[in-house]
C-alpha cells in the first residue's frame, strides 16, 4: 500500500475514534482536565503504542481523565501518537511517542503515579518544534511541559531512559589488554555507540562524537570526528566523510569505520607522524552506520548470511541509496543548453511530496551544514570501486558509460583506493569481483548498472563534494573471523583515500578589503562543473595533475583568471587565492539590480536567477513534502480531522 494511502487511513481512524474533550475546553481551546492523583492503584500497561516504554504498570484515571484502557485507545490524543511519526516523516520518533505515553499512561510504582521530568519535555520541545511548525500543527496540549510534567526537585523520571539504556554504560575490556586494543568483532548498536564515545573520550583533544539525526526507529546516527580542533571548521582545512552501512545487511563498512576510529585515536596518541599529519590537517567525519534499523534485521539472521534483501532497507522499507533526489536527469537536461550552470542543482519541489526517509534527510542536512570536499560510501556485495554518474544518460540503457565532467579526477580517486587494496589487485581468476580485473577494479557506476536516487550523484550535483562507492567484498555479512583480514586489506586504502583530499588547489576568495566572499564560484576551463566558496571564503578544488585555467567570480565583482600548473607528484594542495574587485555600478544600475532580484522575481528552470548566478541550494522544510491542500487556509492534514463531532480537536490548529 502506498505510504500516502496508509497515512490517510491512519488519519481517518483518528478522525473516527476521537471523542473530543470530556470537559469544556479552556479559553485557549485546550481540553481542561485535572491532573491524576498521586496515590493510585497500579495495573498492567496494555497499550500497544506505549509497550516499549521504560515501565510496565500504569494507573487510572490518567492526567487527561481517561478512566480505562479503552477510553485511552479511543481518544484523539492516543491515536495522534500512533500517526505522529507518519505526519512528521519519522522526525523526533520515538521520543515524542514515549513522551506522550508518559502522560496518557502515567508510570505507576508502589501505589504512586510518577510524573515525567519537565526538563526532558522542554529539551524535546525545543528540538521538535520546527517539525510541527513545518506542517502547521500546534504543539499538542497534553505535552505542555509546565502542566503535565514535574520539576526534578518534585521527584520525577525520564520517560526516554530506555531509549538511551545500554548506550552510556561502559563495557570493560578483557583484563590485561591495553586501551589501544581493537576488538575485531561485530558490534551491536549499543556496542558501536560505546566504542565511538570511549574512543572520543580517549582522544578528546582531537576527537568528538555528535549526532546528525535519528533513524526511523529512533536510533542516533552517530558520527565521530577527528580534527586538530574538533567541532569547528578551520580555514582551508578540507572536510572528508566516510559512510558505512547505508544498506543494513552490508556490514563490513560499518565495522571498518569502527576500527578506523580506534586506529586513528591510538596511532595519534602513539605519535605516528602520518596519522598526526592527517588528523591535524584534515577534518575527518566517520558515520559507521547510516541504517542502524536495517542492521538489526540483518544481524538477527547472523553472520555469514549473504542475502540480498533482508535488512537492506530501512524501517520504512526504503532503499536509502535510491531515496535521494534524482538530480542526474536534470543535469542531462541542463547540459544540453549552453551558458546554463549544471552544478549545485536545487532539489525539485516534487521530491518532498514522496516518501523521504529521516536518514536521507539527516544526510542532506549534514551535507548542507559542512563544506565536504571528499566522501566514500562503503558497501558490500562485490569487490570494486565505482564512481559517478550512477544513472545512465539514456535511462533505457542499463549499462552505459556516463561520465561526469570530472571523469579524470574521479578515476584518480577510485584508483587511490583500488591500487593499494591487495585483493582488488589480485590477479586470481577465482577471486571475488574477478570480472573487474581488466578495468583495474574501478568502474563508472552507470557502466556497471544504472540506477537513480543514489547518494554519490547527489553529492556531486548538489554540493562541492566528490563521492565514490567502495564495494568491500562479495559477502555482505562476513563471519567474525573474516573481519581482521578485511581490516588489513582496507586500512591502507582508507588512509590513502582520505589523503587524496589534499590534491588540487585550495585558497581564499576575498574582496579588496579582505572580507571573505561567500558562495563565489570557482570555475576551471574545460570542466563544466563549478564549486563554491564556504562561508569563510575558503575553497578546495580537487584537480588532476596538469595545467588549468582557474576563474573566480561572484555577483557584483569582476572575475579573476589565473593559470595553475599541478605537478604529477604533488601531494599537497597548491595555494591559489583570489581578490575580487567590485564592479562599477551607478545609482540607476543599482536600482535595476534591486528590481531584478526583488521578491517578485522567479528563477528560470535550472536554478539560475535572471543574472546567471545560481539560486542558493535549499533543503526544503518538512512541510514541503506534501502538495498544498485545496482546503484553503487550513493545513493539508486538517480535512481528515474535520469530521469529528461534536468536538473537533482544534488544539491541533495553530490559529
Amino acid at each position: 500500500m502506498p505510504a500516502r494511502a496508509l497515512l490517510l487511513l491512519l488519519l481517518a481512524a483518528l478522525a473516527a475514534a476521537a471523542r473530543g474533550c470530556a470537559l469544556a475546553p479552556d479559553p485557549a481551546g485546550e481540553c481542561q482536565r485535572p491532573a491524576a492523583a498521586q496515590s493510585a492503584s497500579c495495573v498492567g500497561l496494555q497499550l500497544r503504542t506505549c509497550s516499549d516504554g521504560a515501565y510496565n504498570h500504569t494507573t487510572f484515571p490518567t492526567p487527561l481523565e481517561h478512566r480505562s484502557r479503552e477510553a485511552v485507545e479511543a481518544s484523539s490524543e492516543y491515536i495522534l501518537l500512533s500517526v505522529l511519526h507518519h505526519l512528521l516523516e519519522g522526525q523526533c520518533n520515538p521520543d515524542l511517542r514515549l513522551l506522550g505515553c508518559a502522560v496518557l499512561a502515567p508510570r505507576c510504582e508502589g501505589g504512586r503515579a510518577l510524573r515525567p521530568c519537565r526538563h526532558v519535555c522542554e529539551s524535546l520541545r525545543a528540538a521538535c518544534q520546527p517539525a510541527f511548525d513545518a506542517i502547521d500543527m500546534a504543539w499538542p496540549y497534553f505535552l505542555d511541559c509546565h502542566r503535565y510534567f514535574a520539576r526534578e526537585e518534585e521527584v520525577c523520571y525520564d520517560p526516554l531512559e530506555k531509549l538511551r539504556a545500554g548506550l552510556e554504560a561502559e563495557e570493560a575490556l578483557p583484563s590485561g589488554l591495553p586501551p589501544t586494543f581493537i576488538r575485531f568483532a561485530h558490534h551491536s548498536y549499543a556496542q558501536m555507540v560505546r566504542v565511538l564515545k570511549r574512543t572520543a573520550a580517549r582522544c578528546a583533544h582531537v576527537a568528538k562524537t555528535y549526532s546528525i539525526g535519528r533513524s526511523f526507529d529512533g536510533k542516533e546516527l552517530l558520527v565521530i570526528e577527528f580534527s586538530g580542533r574538533p567541532g569547528q571548521h578551520e580555514l582551508m582545512e578540507p572536510e572528508v566523510k566516510l559512510i558505512g552501512n547505508i544498506h543494513g545487511n552490508e556490514v563490513a563498512g560499518r565495522e571498518m569505520l569502527i576500527y578506523l576510529a580506534q586506529y586513528l585515536c591510538s596511532e595519534y596518541l602513539l605519535g605516528n607522524p602520518r596519522i598526526q599529519r592527517l588528523v591535524n590537517t584534515t577534518r575527518i567525519h566517520l558515520l559507521p552506520s547510516m541504517n542502524p534499523d536495517g542492521y538489526e534485521v540483518a544481524a538477527a539472521e547472523g553472520a555469514s548470511y549473504n542475502g540480498w534483501t533482508s535488512g537492506r532497507q530501512n524501517a520504512q522499507n526504503l532503499d536509502l541509496n535510491r531515496n535521494f533526489p534524482d538530480l542526474t536527469s536534470e543535469y542531462y537536461r541542463l547540459a544540453e543548453t549552453r551558458g546554463v550552470r549544471s552544478d549545485h542543482i536545487p532539489i525539485p519541489q516534487h521530491y518532498w511530496w514522496g516518501k523521504v526517509a529521516p536518514e536521507t534527510k539527516a544526510i542532506m542536512k549534514w551535507m548542507r551544514t559542512i563544506p565536504f570536499v571528499l566522501s566514500a560510501s562503503l558497501h558490500g556485495g562485490d569487490l570494486v570501486v565505482s564512481y559517478p554518474f550512477d544513472f545512465s544518460k539514456h535511462p533505457q540503457e542499463e549499462k552505459m558509460f556516463s561520465p561526469t565532467p570530472d571523469e579524470k579526477m574521479f578515476k584518480l580517486l577510485s584508483r587511490a583506493y583500488a591500487d593499494v587494496h591487495p585483493m582488488m589487485m589480485d590477479k586470481s581468476e577465482h577471486r571475488c569481483g574477478g570480472n573487474f580485473l581488466k578495468r583495474g577494479s574501478i568502474i563508472n557506476g552507470a557502466d556497471w548498472y544504472s540506477f537513480t536516487g543514489g547518494m554519490s550523484d547527489f553529492n556531486y550535483l548538489h554540493t562541492n563534494c566528490f563521492e565514490i562507492t567502495v564495494e568491500l567484498g562479495c559477502v555482505k555479512f562476513p563471519p567474525e573471523e573474516a573481519l581482521y583480514p578485511l581490516w588489513q586489506h582496507n586500512k591502507e586504502p582508507l588512509l590513502h583515500f582520505m589523503e587524496m583530499v589534499h590534491r588540487g588547489i585550495k585558497g581564499v576568495v576575498t574582496d579588496k578589503f579582505g572580507k571573505p566572499v561567500k558562495n563565489a564560484r570557482i570555475l576551471v576551463k574545460g570542466i563544466r562543473h563549478d564549486i563554491t566558496t564556504a562561508p569563510d571564503g575558503d575553497y578546495w578544488r580537487l584537480l588532476p595533475p596538469g595545467s588549468h585555467i582557474v576563474i573566480a567570480q561572484a555577483p557584483g565583482y569582476s572575475k579573476v583568471i589565473k593559470k595553475v600548473t599541478i605537478p604529477a607528484r604533488m601531494k599537497r594542495a597548491g595555494r591559489v587565492d583570489f581578490i575580487l574587485q567590485p564592479l562599477g555600478m551607478g545609482p540607476k544600475k543599482f536600482l535595476q539590480g534591486l528590481r531584478r532580484t526583488g521578491p517578485g522575481t522567479h528563477a528560470p528552470p535550472g536554478g539560475a536567477n535572471p543574472r546567471g548566478a545560481p539560486a542558493e541550494p535549499d533543503l526544503e522544510p518538512l512541510g514541503a513534502r506534501r502538495p498544498p491542500s485545496a482546503g484553503g487556509s487550513k493545513p493539508w492534514w486538517w480535512s481528515y480531522f474535520s469530521s469529528l463531532s461534536p468536538h473537533r480537536p482544534r488544539w491541533l490548529l495553530r490559529y
